[in-house]
């Protein structure tokens, strides 16, 4: 080749080199960088749980916080005072999350908005090349638990979901005595968990939206609707266009206890529920305050309670219990005993011993760092879990037993099946 020719190849290869699109370019980049190297991370959703993330997150070495997301001003620039002084750097802010996901210096997207919007924003971080730890329960509708697992197979995402009790020493001690026969055959899970903020009693009314927040992105892909403080901050997941009440709330964690004690990684026989607003009727929220759902199996049934009423068996508003031929093991995530069969007091009993949440944010890190798809709660499993919730909420609102083809997606009931995937309001397309 003429040095001239050589010449204009390069500068044409050169040229298509630096149009690539920039997700094949980060990803080639990715490859050659060292696990020790600084991880830049973003959060979406700076008000509650979100900011938790973030600041165990923060607690481990090589980690800086770049950005900050959220639809409401004055949280945003709250959170970012915060950030600088307990971090040393004041983190640039954003109303719109695409724009957060356009920069190439970003690794990590911490998801911490409401269920509404966890779907397509994770499926967005990860076609941007960024790796995720979304808030749990993953999505709200089984068709979006889908769309997320499709999103990191396809990306090749590492993924982390906020049910952290994956990574506690107590509840992997469970799993250990319910996997060793210690308590014979398990015949039944019971699973509960009784609190009072499922009930809004006192609702505001309708009114202007409050000063710096814009309320059009907050609803996203759900229906329009008017404003209002009581399904805003804090008690939107009473209402079925943001969330599922009490069972997509503490369900996701206490389900997934329960599948995973029993080694269920698949579907259910059958799902029947039902639910109500029965302790205070006139509560304004939408999803049930009251609801029981069964989960059947070959050989165990799993049983769903809630209510707003703080209380239950053993002393505990919430936990599991699994009832063996030879004893039974009561958890939550302050305790766990063994009662011998009939027993009437515990034989023994078992106390936390880690930081589960600062551990399981520890294990997210270093499987960005390494690569390793397998984090502690993957998205393969905070779908399956958010499934089951879904599956409870669906069968109480239609009031049938259903059972879920997982393959064809369908639950062979119109009723139950219109309930299977929301209709995103324009210009969101799922």
């Amino acid at each position: 080749m003429q040095r001239r020719e050589f010449l204009r190849h390069s500068a044409s290869a050169l040229a298509a080199s630096i149009i690539l699109p920039r997700t094949i370019q980060s990803r080639a980049l990715r490859s050659s960088v060292a696990p020790s190297d600084q991880l830049n991370v973003a959060l979406v959703g700076c008000r509650s749980m979100g900011w938790y993330d973030l600041e165990d997150i923060m607690k481990h070495s090589g980690v800086n916080c770049i950005a900050l997301c959220d639809i409401d001003r004055s949280i945003l620039e709250n959170r970012a005072a915060e950030a600088a002084k307990k971090w040393g750097r004041t983190p640039d802010l954003y109303g719109d999350y695409r724009r957060l996901l356009e920069r190439s210096d970003l690794d990590v997207v911490v998801i911490g908005t409401p269920d509404h919007w966890h779907c397509k924003m994770m499926t967005d971080a990860c076609s941007a090349d960024k790796d995720v730890y979304v808030e749990k329960p993953i999505a709200n509708s089984i068709a979006e638990c889908d769309a997320m697992v499709a999103a990191q197979e396809r990306y090749g995402r590492v993924v982390q979901v906020g049910q952290q009790q994956r990574s506690s020493h107590l509840w992997h001690e469970m799993k250990r005595i319910v996997d060793s026969g210690e308590l014979g055959t398990v015949a039944r899970v019971n699973v509960w968990a009784n609190f009072s903020y499922a009930a809004i009693l006192n609702p505001a009314k309708d009114g202007p939206v409050p000063e710096g927040v814009d309320f059009d992105m907050w609803l996203g892909p759900a229906p329009e609707r008017s404003f209002n403080a009581s399904r805003f901050h804090g008690l939107w997941r009473m209402f079925w266009d943001y969330g599922g009440g009490l069972i997509t709330d503490w369900g996701v964690h206490l389900l997934d206890m329960a599948l995973w004690g029993m080694n269920v990684t698949g579907m259910p026989l059958r799902v029947s529920g039902l639910g109500g607003n029965h302790a205070y009727p006139e509560n304004f929220a939408e999803t049930f305050d009251t609801l029981s759902v069964f989960y059947a199996f070959p050989s165990f049934l799993i049983q769903w309670n809630n209510t707003t009423i703080e209380s239950g068996p053993y002393g505990m508003n919430y936990g599991l219990e699994f009832k063996g031929t030879k004893g039974t093991l009561v958890v939550n995530r302050e305790k766990m005993e063994l009662y011998p069969l009939d027993g009437k007091q515990p034989t023994q009993k078992w106390t936390p011993t880690n930081n589960e949440h600062l551990d399981h944010t520890g294990n997210f890190l270093e499987c960005v760092k390494t690569r390793n798809m397998q984090t502690a709660c993957t998205i393969q499993n905070g779908a399956l879990c958010a499934k089951y919730a879904h599956f409870g909420n669906i069968a109480a609102r239609t009031g049938e037993a259903l059972t879920f083809d997982d393959q064809k997606k369908t639950f062979h009931s119109k009723a139950a099946d219109r309930l299977i995937v929301h209709k995103y309001r324009k210009p969101w397309k799922m």
